[in-house]
């Protein structure tokens, strides 16, 4: 039979799951009289874990905010989901600048595993591989990141005090969107209310953040990561590229994503398939243009280079190099080529 401190624990985790729980449900979980329920909750309540009682026909017991974390209850799939959460986020540069709470945080639960539990999570670590390499990113700060959350949350300016790629500072207002996370790092877009365009800046480059007085109205159209999205793609680099290329949305944005490139999709003629291949202009901007020919030709699509000459030749080379590639032929028994 359980003993008493085993049925508060069983209590404290039936009101983790949410929700409020009736007296007459918690007792026939907990085997137990409604009493006995009663002073369960006391005894929590004198651990300080923040327990409130709700009056009427649905009426019981459920978890309040408090001015601390109580004890977490986890099953073994509950923490074997937060453990496998806190590594990919490490793998994906989502951290805050607070390095250590995410070792500090799976140490914890890691110390208090069951065996068979601990073992499972080795195994899988052990076997698990990632295609990509680790980044080294640089992380924002968890005041700052919560600070620019909350403002996006209740339409508020927020001010923001931001260096850029070049080192230049500035002090600007903005009228926060939303949060996106791409790529290992956090952006946040919004209006820009100094210059009274849309802008994205990253959160690891944000020195400072503070809420305004006031208040904005959200813009309607494209979400907040769409907004960070077209925002890269139309960013200002030295090459500006246009193209027309005869494919499907699919076929080109398989390559050439929005995060890349903007697409300008044409309007279909009456009674004529909006996913058939046609012609579709497509712009980008890079700083270099070695990396655009094999993805070009990877898209294996008819296609014409509008601009710039300089990418043309790149291709020409690309093609001459292949064919040449082609042609040759290894003489057997020898490592002579011909």
């Amino acid at each position: 039979m359980p003993r008493p401190t085993g049925r508060v624990l069983t209590l404290l985790e039936l009101l983790q799951s949410g929700g409020t729980r009736t007296v007459a449900e918690l007792a026939d979980r907990l085997g137990v009289e409604g009493r006995t329920v009663r002073r369960y909750v006391d005894q929590l309540i004198d651990l300080d874990v923040p327990v409130e009682s709700v009056r009427g026909r649905y009426g019981g017991y459920r978890l309040a905010p408090g001015y601390r974390l109580p004890p977490l209850m986890f099953s073994d799939d509950e923490a074997l989901a937060v453990l496998l959460g806190l590594v990919a986020g490490r793998r994906a540069g989502l951290t805050t600048t607070e390095h250590t709470a995410s070792e500090t945080a799976s140490a914890k639960i890691r110390r208090v595993l069951p065996k068979h539990i601990a073992r499972r999570l080795d195994t899988l670590l052990e076997s698990l591989a990632f295609t990509d390499q680790p980044g080294e990113f640089d992380t924002p700060d968890a005041g700052v990141l919560l600070t620019i959350a909350d403002a996006a949350r209740h339409r508020r300016p927020v001010s923001i005090r931001y260096t850029d790629r070049d080192g230049r500072r500035s002090e600007r207002t903005l009228h926060a969107y939303g949060i996106v996370a791409h790529s290992g790092r956090w952006y946040v877009t919004g209006k820009d209310t100094q210059i009274g365009e849309d802008r994205t800046f990253r959160l690891d480059r944000i020195a400072d953040a503070r809420t305004l007085p006031g208040s904005f109205e959200a813009p309607v159209g494209p979400s907040p990561a769409q907004r960070v999205l077209s925002g890269f793609a139309t960013a200002e680099y030295q090459h500006e590229v246009t193209l027309r290329i005869h494919g499907t949305v699919e076929q080109i944005r398989a390559h050439l994503p929005a995060s890349v490139a903007s697409l300008e999709e044409y309007e279909p003629a009456a009674g004529e398939d909006r996913a058939a291949e046609r012609w579709r202009r497509v712009e980008l901007r890079a700083e270099r243009l070695d990396w655009l020919p094999p993805v070009l030709a990877s898209l294996d699509r008819p296609f014409v280079i509008e601009r710039p000459d300089e990418l043309r030749d790149l291709v020409i080379v690309l093609a001459d190099r292949l064919a040449s590639y082609a042609r040759q032929v290894r003489q057997r028994g020898t490592n002579v080529m011909r």
